[in-house]
């Protein structure tokens, strides 16, 4: 039996995912940005491949978008603009391997990392190999969603890595095919079965050991490792904490209100609060872990005076954020972009 999603670990969506739709949404006549926000999102923050955002405020900004924009078939078409260097150190994992199949292998390992809650099975049967789709909880509107994107988006994938679309591809959906699907059918490339007992890509044996025209023995492997660690880190980072932090690290307006993040997160503020307390941490202390490492990226790396970083930071002005800042670090901002300056200099 599988969990529902609001019962399940939220291990979150890669942020430029998000922002890569509504790039999408942009060009179909949609104001993304309106949408973005009334989502509580932060339109700059989702342009990242280190950022996730909630299951619950990715599951939400997918349903309006399908609604607003009267597209279903929005997975679909969010395939097709899913280049490779989007999906991180996975991405770079597949594009250096050698053959189409170990790019395939390193998908199934890791691809709870751009897709959690999604498993691939490979199956041999006679003259091909099926790499089955499943997902351990129930996504609600957003599944349909996701397996549109990551079964039409292999099949993008298999043409970045050869060359060509991988001869003799095909898809087998369950269920039966939608009223949308016959817009789309031309424009995916291959053949698509529904009514099958799986959601899976097909691919003929004799194609798996097509080479990899990006392939990089000494990229594959350090790439892997990054793979390895941040799997890892994905699973350490299952906590209501960093749940927590990661509706902070990407809400507008900034800082988020303790009852607006215990809404997007399904509990009550008393929940809230009692459940950071269980792992010895506090909504106040993730909201300041955050302002600190967004004030030093901007003290860094832009030119914004004080006000303007205070102002972004939910400060009401710059003397109110340099005593924080003070208290956070034991310098000035002034003195923190000094320094950091000069080290860049002599780097």
């Amino acid at each position: 039996m599988r969990a529902s999603v609001s019962t399940a670990q939220d291990l979150g969506m890669p942020a430029i995912y998000l922002h890569t739709l509504a790039e999408l949404l942009r060009t179909i006549g949609v104001d993304e940005r309106d949408l973005i926000l009334r989502v509580g999102l932060d339109p700059a923050r989702l342009n990242s491949t280190d950022l996730r955002v909630s299951q619950a405020q990715a599951s939400e900004f997918v349903t309006r978008a399908i609604i607003e924009s009267g597209e279903p078939g929005l997975g679909i078409m969010l395939a097709r603009e899913l280049r490779l260097p989007l999906h991180g150190a996975l991405g770079t994992a597949v594009m250096s391997s050698p053959t189409l199949e170990e790019a395939l292998e390193l998908m199934t390992r890791y691809l709870t990392l751009r897709a959690p809650h999604l498993k691939v099975e490979k199956h041999l049967s006679g003259q091909n190999a099926r790499y089955t789709v499943s997902c351990d909880v129930e996504l609600g509107p957003l599944q349909g969603f996701v397996l549109d994107a990551v079964l039409y988006g292999c099949v993008s994938m298999g043409a970045q890595l050869t060359g060509a679309a991988v001869p003799g591809t095909r898809i087998l959906r369950r269920g039966p095919e939608p009223n949308h699907f016959h817009r789309f059918r031309r424009v995916v490339g291959v053949p698509v079965e529904y009514g099958a007992h799986e959601d899976a890509l097909v691919i003929p044996v004799s194609q798996l050991g097509q080479p990899v025209r990006f392939s990089n023995e000494q990229l594959a492997e350090s790439s892997r490792e990054q793979c390895e660690e941040a799997l890892k880190q994905l699973t350490e980072d299952a906590g209501f904490a960093c749940r927590v932090r990661r509706v902070i690290e990407t809400s507008h307006p900034f800082p988020p209100k303790l009852a607006r993040v215990a809404s997007t997160l399904f509990v009550s503020e008393r929940t809230l609060k009692r459940r950071l307390q269980e792992e010895d941490a506090s909504f106040q202390n993730l909201v300041d872990q955050v302002r600190l490492e967004r004030a030093q990226d901007l003290l860094g790396t832009t030119g914004m005076n004080l006000s303007q970083i205070a102002d972004a930071l939910g400060y009401a002005d710059a003397a109110n954020f340099t005593r924080a800042f003070k208290r956070w670090t034991g310098l000035s901002p002034s003195h923190f972009r000094a320094r950091e300056t000069g080290f860049r200099k002599t780097a």
